[in-house]
């Protein structure tokens, strides 16, 4: 059984690359898989491993400056969720590509999952789902807003387009672990919105802790390791991943027309090129080969 901790914390790190060698090298001696980010901002990711060595990690992070009090999420996975560990410098660890964004100044009110069925079901009250298309596509809170975008850099233009929708409302924002809401809802409030709430622990907490008899969640949550996607108490989904375009189908979806194993799904079929698709089935060939030899191909487990 595979222990899975999905983490992040903003704090400030004068040399990202400093800490980039340490912790990647404890990672892999230790036998931890996954990826984690580091930005100047702090460190967001996903690790997963026997325990003791996850406890192990967990520790050195905690060690860095100003996280003593990172938090994170567990989950358990019967299969390695991840195939190698990536420790990766970017510019932002969650790209919003907002430079005067800065959660560590303000963010919204946090509101626990026990209290969040309340406060959603209030009609003075909207609710906004932060993710990617494809990920609300499988699962979401009843009634939430819907924004559309491909990637979290199109939430400000969205939002520019659509604030007069939401003229003198509470606003309620919600994503799959809580980073993008810390981004969202700071940004939300240097636009003048006055009561601005967020769901602590995002959508993987609530599904942790709320019955699903008492729950709002419709459908899955996506998630970005090998599991594809979580029900209530954190249950493994349905859903695989088309491995052409990266998104969630169902495994009926496998016997519609544009479904080809490794190399294109419904939703992506249309959207690539003959040469991509041969460059997929040629992926996809060795993927076949390494697991013949008894192998593990990295590109067919990331």
């Amino acid at each position: 059984m595979y222990r899975i901790a999905a983490l992040y914390h903003f704090t400030r790190f004068d040399d990202p690359a400093a800490v980039q060698g340490p912790l990647a090298r404890l990672c892999c001696s230790s036998g931890v898989k996954g990826t984690l980010l580091l930005a100047r901002e702090g460190i967001n990711g996903t690790i997963a491993g026997p325990d003791a060595a996850v406890s192990e990690v967990l520790e050195h992070i905690r060690a860095l400056p100003g996280c003593g009090d990172l938090d994170w999420k567990e989950s358990r996975s019967d299969h390695p969720p991840f195939a190698r560990m990536k420790v990766r410098l970017k510019r932002e660890i969650v790209t919003m590509g907002q430079p005067d964004i800065d959660p560590r100044a303000r963010v919204g009110h946090y509101v626990d999952p026990k209290d969040w069925n309340a406060l959603i079901r209030d009609p003075e009250v909207a609710v906004i789902d932060t993710r990617n298309d494809y990920e609300v596509a499988i699962g979401s809170f009843e009634n939430a807003v819907d924004p559309g975008t491909a990637s979290f850099r199109d939430f400000p233009a969205w939002w520019e387009a659509n604030r007069h929708r939401f003229h003198n409302r509470k606003i309620a924002m919600f994503c799959t672990g809580g980073i993008r809401c810390e981004k969202s809802t700071n940004y939300l409030l240097g636009q003048g919105v006055e009561e601005v709430f967020h769901l602590r622990g995002g959508i993987l907490k609530y599904l942790e802790e709320v019955p699903e008899e008492d729950s709002a969640w419709k459908g899955d949550c996506f998630v970005f390791d090998n599991r594809v996607s979580v029900g209530h108490g954190l249950r493994e989904g349905p859903h695989l991943l088309c491995h052409g375009c990266r998104r969630p189908i169902l495994p009926e979806d496998r016997n519609r027309p544009e479904y080809e194993d490794g190399v294109s799904c419904h939703q992506c079929a249309h959207e690539t090129t003959d040469e991509d698709k041969a460059r997929f089935r040629e992926r996809h060939k060795q993927i076949a080969l390494a697991r013949a030899r008894g192998e593990a191909h990295l590109a067919g487990l990331d």
